[in-house]
């Protein structure tokens, strides 16, 4: 079969493929890279350190970011004496707390997530681990305080509900996945925001043409009555840019301004923020300032202006703008 004429299956995926939207395709070739190559786990962590179990766990490069816990450290984290192999799942299996797990529950714990770790450093040692949703643990937590509850435990299982119940408490708070997260050094606030603007920030600073229209300073000369200098910028034009145009971009608070700073800092010779945007990021960059541009260009006053940009953007909290002004 040639490339220039598919057939059968590829003719129909191709014609799919035509059909979906840039985001669509994109967790088409996540979903095939998992199938080809397993999902892998970005972040590690132990109880160790806080609990005084040995006990692995992992957050999963998925889109629920799902987290973790090893068969060994589940084990572990119950209190088992050896805590290897099958001893969690023959724990589970036992009569005494079979009858309070549930069907949902034991085939949860019949089916391992398998994912892939690669350790750090030069050889990139790749491994693949066999572990279950850290909730599970709480879910087992659960059924072993039950099953003392109602009387069904042997005194050798004594220890195990006392380790269920500190288990419980010390998730109670935040709940188990944030304790994984913690443990792991994930932070959703911080990953889930580079993750949701990947697409519009850019790794590498790039250049492409000037993206400000003059008719925006122009209007904010008039409207702020600043004096049109003889070169460059006046930095009440910094401050608005930064104000009315990164600030509240894409109704991000912030947040894409501060990754754009990031990437500037890492390289100074790429002095405009702009210059970090990709295409995706280009085109809402002028959709935005055509909005600006249109309140600017329709108000007879700074105050007339600023009163649009707060009804079209309130809620949106000014910045520290301590950064020397950019030629």
């Amino acid at each position: 079969m040639s490339e220039e004429n598919p057939k059968g299956k590829a003719k129909g995926g191709i014609a799919a493929a035509k059909k979906m939207t840039s985001e669509q395709l994109s967790e088409r070739a996540r979903k095939g890279a998992l199938a080809r190559w397993g999902v892998k786990a970005t972040h590690k962590g132990n109880f160790l350190q806080h609990f005084g179990v040995d006990a692995e766990c992992y957050v999963l490069d998925d889109s629920k970011k799902t987290a973790v816990m090893t068969q060994r450290g589940i084990a572990a984290a119950l209190g088992l004496k050896n805590p290897g192999g099958n001893d969690f799942e023959r724990l589970i299996n036992r009569k005494s707390l079979s009858a309070y797990a549930g069907a949902e529950l034991l085939e949860k714990i019949a089916q391992p997530i398998e994912f892939k770790w690669v350790y750090p450093g030069a050889k990139q040692t790749e491994i693949t681990i066999r572990g279950y949703s850290a909730d599970i643990l709480i879910d087992v937590c659960n059924v072993i305080l039950a099953a003392e509850a109602a009387g069904k435990l042997a005194k050798n299982q004594d220890q195990i509900a006392k380790q269920a119940r500190a288990v419980v408490n010390a998730s109670a708070k935040s709940g188990i996945t944030s304790l994984v997260y913690a443990l792991a050094g994930y932070r959703p606030e911080i990953e889930e925001v580079i993750q949701a603007f990947k697409a519009f920030v850019q790794e590498e600073a790039r250049k492409y043409e000037q993206e400000f229209p003059n008719e925006l300073y122009l209007a904010w000369h008039r409207l702020y009555q600043i004096p049109v200098p003889t070169r460059g910028k006046p930095w009440k034009l910094m401050h608005l840019t930064r104000r009315h145009i990164y600030y509240p971009l894409a109704q991000s608070s912030g947040r894409i301004l501060d990754l754009l700073r990031a990437l500037r800092d890492r390289d100074p010779q790429k002095k405009k923020l702009f210059q970090f945007l990709n295409e995706i990021g280009a085109r809402a960059l002028r959709m935005h300032m055509g909005r600006i541009l249109e309140m600017a260009e329709s108000s007879k006053t700074g105050a007339e202006y600023e009163a649009k940009f707060v009804t079209r953007f309130g809620g949106q909290q000014e910045l520290d703008f301590s950064l020397a002004y950019e030629d």
